[in-house]
């Protein structure tokens, strides 16, 4: 198969103008600021970075020779000011407000402020890349393309939105040609890339403070696709099958008039086995050691989008069995109590919706899962954004139904301001119309949660905690404590 990245002979990489000698990243800890500030300072650029938060990224970040300022005040761009004048790039995301102290005072400097969605641009312009963007599995399906093409030795740069497995890191710095990344669609900003290969994974409303509804995000879907140079498409997604074309497909669920098929046929709560086929051809059969059928679409969507890039299958498939999902995708944390614990970054219905099947899956067929098979599903979950709690309240409901017992904790705000009236027990209620008898939990605070869950719980729960905000660490801090077990300590402290 034709390769999509390699250079014809008389194309050059494209090069755009270079950057300021000093770049200062405010919220430098984020997860996809982080990586490309790590990217940017190992390509020699001069960078500081402020986040109020500590953690190992800062402390990576730091040993790096990047500036950390543990505060946002317009202190911190006076000093970088005298160091280095008006040669000074400020990059932002979308979660600083217009008010935030750094930023007033770079705007009174007059110093050039950019998105991080433009640093990001800069990047792929530089390479030849292969960039996913979809409602749900970005940082599932990037993830994947960058270990399969690690494993077919192309190692590639990447610039992921979670914790890569095979690097333990959410980037790759590599002096190849190739750059992995995500097209973030909250904000609309992916219109700004030019992918050589474009991957779409799926698409329903979502991030429902930037778009008004469906209409508006197709057509910022069908913005980016047509900036792709190659498209690959899920087909199984119908609001993708009816508004983009110009595309190759891939599927797990049909082969007919498919580019690239993956359809299941074992399935055990730990891994898949589906037979491979290119053109309605049969390749081969294939063990993903990943939980999840949701989870076998975004396989079939990297190892397409492998091939599109010229990789042999004999290549890719060396690395299908070192697939491993990224932090917070049904990630096992350990035992605690003779429960078994598991975190993922479900913040959407859909997202749950595919957690708990997995979860489901595991206890239906009885697996030994850290030498104990689950009985009883028990989900803690942690809105995130008021204007998706106020969006999704009823079809939150009807995804945790599927629960043995529930605790929803007080919404996340990443930011938002406030909605009035709406709050977390919202779903409590719409949950208790559809599932009287069902045993759930709104606490107020994390001291009411942590008395909850060890009231409730029994030995053989499966405990399933779900959200984008910091329930991961409520949680972690909640079972630590509870508990002194070494096991759990060393895998939730990470």
């Amino acid at each position: 198969m034709k390769s999509y990245l390699s250079l014809d002979s008389e194309e050059k990489l494209k090069k755009s103008q270079e950057l300021p000698n000093h770049i200062h990243f405010i919220g430098i800890g984020g997860i996809g600021m982080s990586a490309l500030a790590m990217i940017l300072a190992k390509n020699g650029y001069s960078i500081s970075g402020s986040d109020q938060k500590k953690s190992s990224t800062l402390k990576e970040l730091a040993e790096s020779q990047v500036h950390i300022f543990q505060t946002q005040k317009e202190s911190n761009i006076d000093e970088i000011y005298k160091v280095h004048g008006k040669n000074i790039l400020v990059v932002r995301s979308s979660a600083i407000r217009e008010d935030n102290l750094e930023l007033c005072k770079a705007k009174n400097y007059n110093l050039k402020i950019n998105h991080r969605s433009e640093i990001l641009a800069f990047l792929i312009e530089q390479k030849r890349s292969i960039i996913v963007s979809g409602s749900h599995g970005k940082t599932t399906t990037s993830t994947y393309i960058t270990t399969l093409l690690s494993y077919a030795k192309r190692n590639p740069m990447a610039i992921i939105g979670g914790i890569i497995p095979l690097y333990k890191k959410n980037y790759n710095f590599s002096d190849s040609e190739l750059l992995i990344a995500e097209a973030d669609e909250s904000d609309g900003s992916l219109v700004k890339f030019n992918p050589n290969i474009g991957v779409l994974t799926n698409l329903e409303l979502e991030h429902v403070d930037y778009y008004l509804d469906l209409e508006d995000l197709i057509k910022t879907m069908k913005k980016f696709a047509k900036k792709c140079k190659y498209l690959i498409t899920n087909f199984d997604c119908v609001n993708l099958k009816n508004n983009i074309q110009n595309s190759k497909w891939f599927s797990i669920q049909q082969i007919n008039n498919i580019d690239f098929a993956l359809i299941p046929k074992e399935s055990n709560g730990c891994e898949v086995i589906a037979e491979y086929y290119e053109k309605e051809k049969f390749i081969d059969i294939i063990k993903i050691p990943v939980p999840g059928i949701h989870n076998l679409s975004n396989t079939i969507a990297a190892i397409a989008a492998c091939r599109q890039a010229g990789i042999l299958f004999k290549d890719i498939k060396k690395g299908i069995n070192n697939l491993q999902l990224p932090s917070r995708r049904f990630d096992y944390k350990g035992l605690w109590k003779n429960r078994l614990i598991v975190e993922d970054y479900a913040h959407h219905p859909s997202e749950i919706d595919a957690a708990i099947s997995i979860a489901s899956t595991i206890i239906k067929t009885k697996n030994n899962l850290s030498k104990i098979s689950p009985n009883r599903l028990v989900t803690i979950f942690q809105p995130h954004r008021y204007s998706r709690t106020k969006k999704f309240e009823k079809e939150f409901a009807k995804s945790l139904s599927k629960s043995d017992l529930v605790f929803i904790t007080p919404i996340y705000s990443a930011g938002e301001d406030e909605i009035e009236g709406i709050n977390h027990k919202n779903i409590g209620y719409e949950l208790k119309k559809l599932k009287p008898n069902l045993e759930i939990y709104t606490p107020e605070n994390n001291q009411n949660l942590r008395k909850l869950i060890k009231e409730h719980t029994i030995e053989k729960d499966l405990i399933l905690i779900m959200g984008a905000g910091d329930i991961n660490l409520i949680c972690a801090n909640i079972f630590l404590e509870l508990i002194n077990i070494k096991s759990i300590e060393n895998n939730l402290a990470a």
